[in-house]
């Protein structure tokens, strides 16, 4: 991993541009999984463990990514085998994209309250074989872009000297209300987990939404920016139906 973080590198522009044609690549999650049913569960499950592990956002993103993917290809049967692969998945996902000593140990995940309140004991051997099985089926490629690799970036641009509120006076603390906003992206970036839906579009999409949604909910104007359009090269209207949908659980 490198020292600091590529968005913030004199090459952030060209890292972008490489993980959007990464994207165009990625393949079509076409929800034929047996267990979607079960997707939510196993989704918190990643969601808390990698929590309680402190891995950063694009780990977990991947993780699920991983599981979701590889419930779409292969039938898994049983609840053992899905936790079995879910848990692969995360130390998988750590191992690519966060610092070693975050990785999660056995031990550490076998003491957690979500297995052992399932009576589930895993053994190394298990998760070893199950990784390999994985990076087969990826074909050893885990550089797979998702909103989370892209947040970052577009929040640099995410709040402006010349934003207002509710269209009438300037932000008077642009720092505070970066902070705010970057709160709301990442709140928003958790619960594109909890739907496949958001399969449906661009992983840079989804990311440049979550900022679009912030945008929104702190009532700042224009809803897009200049700056934003440039750096995401999404116009709102490209944005529209995936911020619609981030936003629905707010005004139900």
């Amino acid at each position: 991993m490198m020292d600091e973080p590529w968005w913030e590198g004199r090459v952030a522009s060209d890292v972008h541009c490489t993980l959007r044609e990464k994207e165009l690549k990625l393949p079509t999650f076409r929800a034929h999984s047996p267990l979607l049913k079960s997707r939510r569960f196993f989704v918190d499950i990643l969601t808390l463990l990698s929590s309680h592990c402190q891995l950063c956002p694009a780990a977990r993103h991947l993780a699920v990514y991983l599981l979701d993917h590889f419930m779409d290809r292969y039938n898994v049967t049983t609840s053992k085998q899905l936790y079995t692969v879910a848990v692969s998945c995360l130390l998988l996902a750590s191992k690519f994209e966060d610092r070693e000593d975050h990785v999660p140990k056995l031990e550490q995940i076998n003491s957690t309250r979500i297995l052992s309140s399932q009576n589930f004991t895993l053994t190394k051997k298990e998760l070893l074989s199950t990784e390999l099985l994985l990076l087969e089926a990826f074909s050893w490629n885990l550089c797979l872009p998702t909103p989370a690799h892209f947040l970052d970036y577009y929040l640099l641009a995410s709040v402006s000297q010349k934003d207002h509120h509710c269209h009438t006076w300037p932000t008077t603390c642009p720092r505070k209300t970066k902070e705010c906003l970057k709160e709301y992206a990442h709140y928003f970036l958790e619960v594109t987990l909890q739907d496949h839906i958001f399969y449906k579009f661009q992983p840079s999409v989804v990311a440049a939404a979550c900022v679009g949604a912030s945008r929104i909910c702190l009532q700042l104007s224009p809803y897009w920016t200049r700056d934003l359009q440039r750096i995401s090269s999404y116009s709102l209207e490209h944005l529209s139906t995936c911020i619609e949908i981030l936003l629905v659980p707010l005004f139900r």
